[in-house]
């Protein structure tokens, strides 16, 4: 059903106030990071006077991955934040140096909002979480643990380093690739059998279909599962709804350290099992340009890369290229602004993304 024009009008006239409040933090001497005031001075600009509204971020241009390269990663640090604990999560880091954000209470907020999207009769209030995938760097290692405990948990977890699982890939090395995911499902079944108030699970696709080979969900008391990380297919979808769930809820999710959390849209029969995202606007908002023409938005149901523009007071990011391709999705009543559907790698690249097992 087509979203109500108000609505959709209400959706941009907030997103566009947020970006001037954002513009007015990021380039103002006592607020902004030496990163973005320094860009400003040299550009020779005052985006505190000519962004006026989200279209306006295209002044800015494509933001470069290497800028989050290497440090010193305290560039990134807002001036009013300065004195606060800061974390730093990484992404990408198989192959060169990761790209570094630094978070201060950024994963908290995002995870408090994505736990209202979770229906508490799946993900019980009060109900322990088990992780299953990678932590280490990356903000997950905190995220999933926060949204446990703001729900009233506590977070079990067992570690997967996706990086050693690529190096296995590339060294042609399966058997020992398959030697450790069964490492991991081997810790993840000790601690559901061993800890029964385990309801929730947050796990990749391919370790939930390795972890369903061995358990019964329903049996292991699994209500509900939160899932993400890489690649979901339409067929995954239905394969993960029809034979692995078992009653308990499937939660799937697009995200990633740079953005946030992008929950899904409740699924209907005419998506035909294509899982389709939001992301968490105003704090993040998702675009789909043509790869041969990036400032140009694709129509609606066209194929383009997925362009990225991250706006929170911790974490500027505007016009950022992801890695994947998808089709361009209408707003929907719940989320009256762009969504994605079918997110994939990006075709273009020559090397394939290899994710193996998680």
């Amino acid at each position: 059903m087509p979203v109500a024009a108000p609505a959709l009008a209400q959706a941009r006239t907030t997103l566009d106030a947020w970006v001037r409040e954002l513009m007015q933090w990021h380039f103002s001497p006592e607020t902004g990071c030496d990163f973005w005031l320094d860009r400003a001075r040299k550009a020779g600009w005052d985006p505190r006077k000519e962004v006026a509204s989200y279209d306006d971020l295209d002044k800015f241009g494509p933001f470069q991955d290497e800028w989050l390269r290497g440090g010193p990663v305290r560039r990134w640090v807002p001036k009013a934040y300065q004195h606060k604990p800061i974390y730093t999560f990484e992404t990408g880091g198989s192959t060169g140096v990761p790209k570094s954000r630094i978070n201060i209470e950024d994963f908290r907020i995002d995870y408090e909002q994505f736990s209202k999207t979770l229906p508490d009769d799946k993900f019980p209030k009060g109900a322990d979480w088990l992780h299953i995938g990678p932590s280490g760097p990356r903000r997950l290692r905190l995220a999933i643990e926060h949204l446990a405990q703001h729900r009233g948990g506590i977070c079990f977890m067992v570690d997967l380093d996706p990086r050693w699982v690529i190096k296995l890939i590339k060294m042609g090395e399966m058997e020992m690739m398959e030697l450790y995911k069964r490492h991991v499902i081997d810790q993840a079944l000790t601690l559901l059998k061993a800890h029964d108030t385990i309801k929730c699970l947050f796990t990749t696709p391919k370790l939930l279909e390795a972890l369903c080979e061995r358990i019964s969900l329903k049996k292991a008391g699994i209500t509900g599962v939160f899932c993400g990380g890489t690649e979901m297919t339409p067929q995954f979808h239905r394969f993960a709804v029809e034979e692995l769930m078992e009653g308990a809820h499937f939660a799937p999710t697009y995200g990633n350290t740079l953005m946030g959390l992008g929950p899904h849209k409740p699924p209907t029969r005419d998506d035909n099992w294509a899982i389709i995202y939001y992301p968490p606007a105003p704090r993040a908002m998702i675009e789909v340009v043509d790869p041969d023409d990036i400032t140009k938005v694709v129509d609606y149901g066209k194929t383009g890369r997925v362009r990225l523009t991250t706006l929170t007071k911790e974490f500027f990011m505007p016009r950022f290229l992801e890695r994947d391709e998808c089709e361009r999705e209408t707003p929907c009543e719940q989320y009256p602004w762009d969504g994605v559907r079918n997110v994939r790698p990006f075709s273009r690249f020559q090397k394939s993304v290899v994710e193996g097992v998680y």
